[in-house]
């Protein structure tokens, strides 16, 4: 049984927009599946709608057997430990006024983890030493970092509960490309330690290519083509994949 199942989803939002257009996907455990496609695509979308930050319009998401948009809010509090996200702006993502140690600690804190002050603060420490940061910056404040220590503060926050599935939305998109590519190492070396599964979300087929087991090419709200990477990649079989493929050049990661 794969880890996720996603049947038939779709969002349709005012003025008939159909952002997801009928997806199915299956996402195993312990894979990285990459989700590529232009910008507006629906990529994002359907992220959060696994997640259920956004609520689809019709279709199913199962995590374990488990039809998660027909779960009660407290099995979906439950659930929401092992099914977090990374997102896109490092910028955005981090609230200004919270210090890094109350950044990362607070999903403890809302999931009531019972860690206790000392239990949380060495967990929050083991995290930053996990995405390459040291504890002396768990007094500062976002504002006094660069964007890639800050989308490293952001995933060492969406870690913290231990989960087992993250969706990565284009984490590295708002930076440049060496510090991307430090990212994207970190992201590999993570789901090795960790045991993650991703579903890494990305508009660029070589950033997709290096990271992903598989790849689901998403076009005008629809998957279009899914297949290793390299099929994907080497035989690609829709008009729409070849054409991601010429317009991308290559980037070393």
């Amino acid at each position: 049984m794969a880890l996720l199942e996603i049947r038939n989803l779709v969002k349709i939002y005012p003025h008939q927009v159909r952002a997801v257009d009928d997806v199915s996907l299956d996402i195993h455990a312990g894979e990285t599946l990459g989700l590529v496609g232009e910008s507006g695509s629906g990529k994002s979308t359907l992220g959060r709608l696994i997640l259920r930050l956004v609520e689809p319009t019709s279709g199913s998401v199962y995590f374990h057997g488990r039809d998660l948009l027909a779960a009660p809010p407290g099995e979906m509090r439950r659930r929401r430990r092992d099914m977090q996200i990374i997102f896109q702006d490092p910028f955005a993502s981090l609230d200004p006024r919270y210090r890094v140690e109350d950044i990362i600690a607070e999903p403890l804190i809302i999931h009531r983890d019972g860690k206790g002050q000392g239990g949380i603060r060495a967990r929050v420490i083991e995290l930053l030493r996990a995405v390459g940061l040291d504890e002396s910056i768990l007094r500062r404040f976002p504002h006094e970092f660069s964007g890639g220590q800050r989308q490293r503060i952001g995933i060492a926050r969406a870690l913290v509960l231990r989960p087992k599935f993250i969706v990565a939305d284009e984490p590295v998109s708002a930076l440049d490309v060496s510090v991307g590519a430090q990212i994207v190492n970190l992201l590999a070396q993570l789901q090795r330690d960790f045991g993650l599964t991703f579903l890494f979300i990305s508009h660029s087929m070589p950033v997709v290519r290096y990271l992903s087991t598989r790849i689901a090419v998403m076009y005008r709200g629809k998957i279009v083509e899914v297949g290793t990477a390299e099929q994907i990649t080497e035989r690609p079989q829709h008009a729409y994949t070849r054409s991601l493929l010429e317009a991308t050049p290559e980037v070393t990661v």
